[in-house]
């Protein structure tokens, strides 16, 4: 699917929906148009929840001159996210027993709603606004044959989250809780789920068992970051080690997802700016082996995977390896590429962006549809 939304003059309502802040927004033609709104969440009372929401989304109506044509925004679930119905969350502890919020504000604003995860709706932002038309673009830019239709995107920061893009169609699952990532397991850590190795608490964790010296728990990655640039510091080789484990658990994730998906991999989320730190253990795990029984081994994907961050690896990327072979019994020939490969890279968008474009694209899809 083609979906230019650059050219599109339609407007949308949206949301970024935290356990603390509301933040409110309107986008047009995939770019937001008004300063954003702020408000406290007020997670804790439901009725002045819902009214801080309402409110906000008038105040946003109120700034732009054109009617929009739907709400559409990330909500944290578990929730019903097609009829826009959310659970019970533990961010915002006032939805409890379900609240069905998407329903409300069509009544209220006579519009339709449209409510997505927000891993789900990075994903679709990346798919449709991000990087995988960028790097189409580059692709048809060096002539190559090839074009990518199907993307993975997750994101790091408190948690872990993700969504997987198909052929420009969000993939959401019978129950809209498809690419629960954080929930998969860990080949490093067999009783823990994946969130537990690929997190800001994963890096605290990692860190503060291995350091010499004592530390704050309020240490933050960042802090981490730093100790492992220091090469003066007695600890970098704790910091390193922390990123390093990080990183492997996001490859060990990344690789099984790649396997399902066989599509580009996008990263974004708070942590990216330790990407220098993570990816080389994030590739090594990625493009490393498995062993069989007999001890034979094996590639852990079919795939190369290439990190396109790297100018160097996006020009092996692109690079044509196709060769001529023949059609058995003709003098006819065609050409054959024997390596399927993929790539990985970080957000150029950033989470929030990409969200942002993500719930626009999503709106006008399904109103389209309709």
């Amino acid at each position: 699917m083609h979906m230019d939304i650059w050219s599109d003059n339609r407007v949308v309502l949206t949301l970024d929906a935290g356990g603390t802040n509301f933040v409110f927004s309107a986008i047009k033609s995939g770019s937001e148009i008004i300063e954003p709104i702020r408000k406290p969440s007020n997670a804790d009372q439901l009725e002045l929840c819902l009214k801080t929401i309402i409110d906000g989304f008038k105040e946003v109506k109120n700034l732009i001159n054109e009617k929009p044509v739907a709400i559409s925004f990330a909500f944290p679930g578990p929730a019903d996210y097609r009829r826009g119905i959310i659970g019970d969350l533990p961010n915002l502890p006032a939805f409890r027993g379900g609240v069905a919020l998407g329903p409300m504000l069509e009544e209220h604003f006579n519009i339709p709603v449209f409510i997505n995860n927000d891993g789900d709706l990075f994903a679709y932002g990346e798919a449709l606004g991000g990087i995988l038309p960028e790097i189409n673009k580059r692709l048809l830019e060096a002539n190559s044959p090839k074009q990518y239709s199907n993307l993975v995107g997750i994101t790091l920061g408190t948690g872990f989250g993700g969504g997987i893009v198909q052929n420009g169609n969000l993939f959401i699952g019978d129950n809209s809780i498809a690419t629960e990532v954080w929930l998969t397991s860990s080949r490093l850590f067999p009783e823990r789920f994946a969130e537990e190795g690929i997190s800001t608490r994963a890096i605290q964790r990692e860190f503060l068992q291995n350091a010499t010296k004592e530390y704050s728990d309020e240490l933050m990655p960042k802090d981490i970051y730093d100790i492992a640039m220091d090469s003066n510091n007695s600890d970098q080789k704790a910091a390193l080690t922390a990123f390093d484990m990080f990183g492997r658990c996001i490859g060990d994730s990344l690789a099984n997802l790649l396997t399902l998906t066989d599509g580009i991999a996008v990263i974004g989320g708070g942590l990216t700016g330790a990407h220098d730190l993570y990816i080389p253990a994030v590739m090594n795990e990625i493009n490393g082996q498995y062993h069989t029984a007999q001890g034979e081994t094996q590639n852990r994907l079919v795939q190369k995977v290439y990190n396109i961050d790297n100018e160097a690896e996006f020009q092996e990327f692109i690079k044509d390896r196709s060769r001529k072979i023949t059609i058995p019994g003709t003098d006819k020939s065609l050409k054959y590429d024997p390596e399927p490969r993929l790539a990985i890279c970080s957000s150029k968008l950033g989470a929030s962006k990409a969200i942002g474009i993500g719930a626009y694209a999503y709106a006008l899809k399904e109103i389209s549809c309709q």
